[in-house]
């Protein structure tokens, strides 16, 4: 019987970041785009709208990658999936850098220009994790790609973001190396040792047999 594994990219990202991710044809991928984000939408909103795109008839899996997973946390407080699995991203808001909460508080995400969002310069690239001349043109052309609208909305939402509860069906992936969420702020349930923020992508290959094998133990 094909189970689905629903997926959900990160902010100023697509499906293409989970493209190197590999699992046997019992699953069924299903990647749920982004949609258009409503005026003044808050995160868990924005979440429920998404996941009317899965089908909750039949036991289904979800894996979130940065802003993904808190909206994959989100829904799986509501939808109770067989097992949730972010990546490189944070299952409270507690584990939020102090330096990004005290710009949430003072609105700072509110001046940044939307030309810097859309800016794929090298040094930024390195910092999101891309190592490699394959990852840097990759993610620079996510960048390129994205609506820098939506991201400067998702960057409000995150800073805004008050979730305390970790569902307990969730499994917390992240890289000892990640510099956008540095891993000293948070408890993940496994260390990639040297991954970065873009590990979903550059580890791909121990990612995809960590998150089998915690399937395969459920």
């Amino acid at each position: 019987m094909t189970e689905k594994i629903y997926f959900i990219s990160g902010l100023g990202a697509d499906r293409r970041a989970f493209r190197k991710l590999a699992f046997p044809s019992q699953f069924e991928l299903v990647y749920l785009d982004w949609i258009p984000a409503l005026k003044n939408e808050s995160l868990e909103d924005y979440a429920i709208r998404l996941a009317s795109k899965i089908d909750t008839s039949s036991p289904f899996y979800l894996i979130g990658l940065s802003f993904g997973g808190m909206l994959a946390t989100e829904i799986s407080k509501k939808l109770k999936p067989l097992h949730t699995f972010i990546i490189s991203s944070l299952p409270v808001f507690t584990n939020l850098p102090w330096y990004y909460k005290m710009a949430g508080s003072l609105g700072l995400q509110k001046a940044i220009p939307i030309s810097l969002l859309k800016s794929g310069n090298n040094l930024g690239l390195k910092f999101l994790g891309a190592k490699t001349p394959e990852e840097m043109k990759l993610l620079k052309q996510l960048v390129i790609d994205s609506d820098p609208y939506f991201m400067k909305w998702a960057l409000n939402c995150i800073l805004n973001w008050r979730n305390k509860e970790k569902p307990i069906n969730l499994t917390h992936l992240h890289g000892t190396a990640d510099h956008i969420l540095p891993i000293r702020y948070n408890k993940p349930d496994i260390q990639i040792e040297g991954g970065g923020h873009f590990m979903v992508y550059a580890n791909a290959d121990v990612i995809s047999k960590l998150i089998l094998k915690q399937i395969t133990d459920l």
